[in-house]
């Protein structure tokens, strides 16, 4: 009777072993056999994506009272775009803005989503790369019907800066570039091991993301309400697509392996 006990206990330690499980008896997301964290732990919900979407749901809220009580262009947007440009800035700022902006242009966009959905092919994370290129084709569509129900003029109390088309409302730029960056952000946290590097990807994506928004306002293409609704959408698209994609992962039992550590060589760490 020992014999099959024996046996059987030594399989399932090379079982856990193998997969990266947890260690038997630790407590729920504690340390695994190899040393690295265990799969819920890289699940769990990254606190600047929740705060984030915190901020996003906020600003919805406010946007929403706001058009209640009032109509577009609110107040605000025609003051910060007007103070915006008569503040001008340093004389190489609106050469600076372009190129910040273009950050969100469809084109470079479309090259970051194929090149890291690429990167994960290549070390067969097929979730996170098919999670990817779903939520950012896709969220772009939601952006451009929206714009097209809306209808929302661009604004014409400044001379634009750079060439633009399309409707205003929500801005295309702040939309899309929430949801490429900050879901290929989020996403990549549950695949990377490194509480540092998961938390730096997403304040970068964060800043990035910001700092595009706030491009096309001073560059005179976009009410600061367009930015504030694209940001919002993309980054509560990005936390459905981190919550969803979570989830499929769950159900499947995990992809092959995380950055850096195979999970099936845990010699590696």
């Amino acid at each position: 009777m020992r014999g099959p006990r024996w046996r059987g206990s030594v399989a399932q330690l090379v079982e856990q072993a193998t997969f990266n499980r947890e260690v038997p008896g630790s407590s729920p997301g504690g340390p695994t056999i190899d040393g690295t964290p265990p799969e819920s732990a890289r699940r769990r919900l990254p606190a600047v994506l929740a705060g984030a979407s915190v901020a996003a749901v906020g600003i919805v809220l406010i946007l929403l009272v706001g058009l209640a009580v009032d109509h577009w262009p609110f107040a605000f947007d025609r003051s910060i775009i007007l103070g915006l440009r008569a503040w001008g800035g340093p004389s190489w700022l609106p050469k600076v803005a372009a190129d910040v902006t273009a950050l969100g242009g469809g084109i470079v966009l479309t090259i970051v989503v194929v090149i890291v959905a690429g990167l994960l092919i290549v070390q067969r994370l097929w979730l996170t790369a098919l999670a990817i290129v779903a939520s950012s084709v896709s969220g772009n569509i939601v952006v451009e019907l929206v714009k097209l129900h809306v209808a929302r003029p661009r604004p014409d109390i400044v001379a634009h800066l750079v060439t633009v088309t399309h409707m205003s409302f929500p801005s295309g730029h702040s939309a899309n570039s929430a949801i490429v960056y900050l879901t290929l952000a989020g996403l990549a946290s549950q695949v990377t091991q490194d509480r540092a590097t998961r938390a730096y990807m997403l304040v970068v994506a964060i800043l990035l993301v910001g700092a595009i928004g706030c491009s096309r306002v001073y560059l005179g293409v976009h009410w600061p309400s367009d930015v504030l609704a694209g940001w919002s959408f993309g980054t509560l698209w990005a936390l459905a697509w981190w919550l969803a994609t979570a989830r499929a992962r769950r159900a499947i039992g995990g992809e092959r392996h995380a950055f850096g550590t195979p999970l099936t060589d845990p010699a590696a760490s």
